[in-house]
């Protein structure tokens, strides 16, 4: 069976410490390749394989593209999102979808509740339900659907994992990692997601986020306008006060988590931290890769300090912090 790293492959990546007592530990897998890509922090087992899960959407959203996909601005940053689901989201994937002659009826993710809980109580209060546009996967899906008009590929079906568009994105995945896909699961927003190594993961995006937009391969032009975007627009690739904004806003790096535990984070000079807990808990995720981030000297030991307090990482006791989750021994 194609699997992950087991946990004799694993070190402890973070603790949750309550009252001096070290309540839970998360272990798993982490790297970190410097500016021009080299390995330089490794701990666990790196080649391993991982399902990316939303840590994937950089590399979908550069495939839809280099597909054809005629995004600019926002939209941009919604197509590589795991969005909270405001009305702001919402409004930038209903013009992407309207500019390209397409309704929310065309997207394949499901139904759900819009993760911004404000948003959901006001949905709630006027008697409206779940809505595939709230789902947090639907500015990459809105983004597939225009890559698929602009190129002449059929709209019905675009999830397949047989489609010209996925099989596309397949050979951006495997170009970008410099890997072969090892196998083709179906995530949560009924999109295939592909199978890689966490370094290979982290090689993609260390590609993806030092490409120039001067390049002379399209690819790179668009990746480079892809990271540019959502650093100028940190609010769309999840929302505010959600971790991957606040870590984008405090340290101007490009960040995305996936589920199941993964991350990827790109300081500003390129360094690329990528890594899998083994338990699927990403509520340690954001803090561990800033902090590998800050032992490669991507970033400063303040900076940590400062995004740390920006995040959820207080254990509370009777309303009251008592203890924090931080990262552990093995980093």
């Amino acid at each position: 069976m194609v699997q992950t790293l087991t946990v004799q492959d694993a070190v402890e990546l973070a603790v949750v410490e309550r009252n001096g007592f070290i309540e839970s530990r998360h272990i798993g897998a982490a790297v970190v390749l410097s500016p021009d890509g080299e390995v330089v922090i490794r701990h666990g087992n790196i080649d391993a394989l991982v399902l990316p899960r939303s840590s994937l959407k950089p590399l979908q959203a550069v495939a839809c593209l280099t597909a054809g996909a005629p995004l600019e601005g926002e939209q941009i940053g919604m197509s590589t999102a795991s969005h909270n689901g405001t009305d702001r989201h919402v409004e930038v994937v209903r013009a992407m979808l309207a500019e390209g002659g397409l309704t929310e009826d065309d997207l394949g993710c499901p139904a759900d509740w819009p993760g911004d809980s404000t948003t959901r109580d006001e949905l709630v209060r006027d008697h409206a339900g779940k809505a595939r546009i709230r789902m947090n996967c639907s500015g990459k899906h809105a983004a597939m659907l225009r890559a698929c008009v602009a190129t002449g590929w059929p709209t019905e079906g675009y999830l397949s994992p047989e489609h010209p568009l996925q099989q596309h994105i397949k050979d951006v995945v495997e170009r970008l990692s410099g890997e072969r896909v090892a196998a083709t699961a179906i995530d949560g927003c009924g999109a295939p997601v592909h199978a890689i190594t966490l370094l290979g993961l982290a090689r993609a995006l260390h590609r993806i986020g030092t490409a120039s937009e001067r390049s002379p391969f399209a690819m790179h032009r668009f990746a480079g306008a892809l990271v540019r975007t959502v650093r100028e627009n940190p609010w769309t690739i999840e929302g505010p006060g959600r971790p991957d904004t606040i870590a984008i806003e405090r340290l101007g790096v490009f960040a995305k988590h996936g589920a199941e535990g993964v991350m990827v984070m790109v300081a500003p000079d390129g360094t690329t931290a990528a890594l899998k807990t083994l338990d699927g808990a990403g509520r340690a995720a954001t803090i561990v890769a800033a902090t590998l981030l800050a032992r490669a000297g991507a970033i400063s030991e303040e900076q940590v300090a400062d995004l740390a307090s920006a995040l959820p990482l207080a254990v509370l006791g009777g309303g009251n912090g008592v203890g924090a989750i931080r990262p552990g021994a093995g980093i």
